[in-house]
């Protein structure tokens, strides 16, 4: 048997090694809901709209700020920042280990109307996706171009682990109508 000519893995690839990493965190998704799914997929696609250079870790906290109508996702707390530099706090983010986005909106954000309006509005058109999609899989970010690298990774686990959980609940091929009659009828 011949030698590893490579074996500290140097020089291997950062973009399969990163996408390993997650898909393997994502071995045991539980079975979701269809309104569990909806909330989850729009806020981690919320917090993906921001922009960030780095590989998030489950289970520790970021910090979204907004500045000139750009999102930005930071691991500085806003005790490290003045609004001047990192922009409005809008919130503490956590990625859960289901490759999901929490997002803890601060206090001052969440009695914003125009904040709120703007959420509303992004909601808005999410359900519009939703509403015209052929079916739940079809709206999941299964490879985003216009991402950066850890965002577009980020994306890729996400839609891996939703989309386990959706055909673990029997819904990801079904429309967002079909999906939500299924939980009134499982709720009767």
């Amino acid at each position: 048997m011949g030698k590893n000519p490579n074996p500290q893995g140097k020089g291997g690839s950062l973009v399969l090694n990163t996408l390993s990493e997650q898909r393997a965190r994502l071995a045991a998704v539980p079975a979701k809901h269809v309104e569990q799914v909806s909330t989850e997929l729009f806020t981690s696609l919320f917090v993906l709209e921001s922009e960030f250079r780095f590989q998030p870790v489950p289970g520790k906290p970021y910090y979204l700020y907004c500045k000139v109508g750009v999102y930005r996702l930071s691991i500085n707390p806003p005790s490290m920042w003045s609004e001047d530099i990192a922009g409005r706090f809008i919130g503490e983010c956590e990625l859960q280990p289901d490759m999901t986005w929490t997002l803890a909106l601060a206090d001052d954000m969440a009695d914003d109307p125009a904040f709120m309006d703007e959420l509303q509005r992004k909601r808005d058109a999410f359900e519009q996706r939703l509403d015209g999609a052929d079916s739940m899989d079809e709206v999941l970010p299964v490879h985003e171009k216009r991402l950066g690298f850890y965002r577009r990774a980020s994306a890729f686990a996400l839609a891996h682990s939703l989309g386990r959980s959706m055909q673990q609940s029997g819904i990801l091929e079904l429309s967002y109508a079909e999906a939500q009659g299924r939980l009134k009828h499982d709720g009767e």
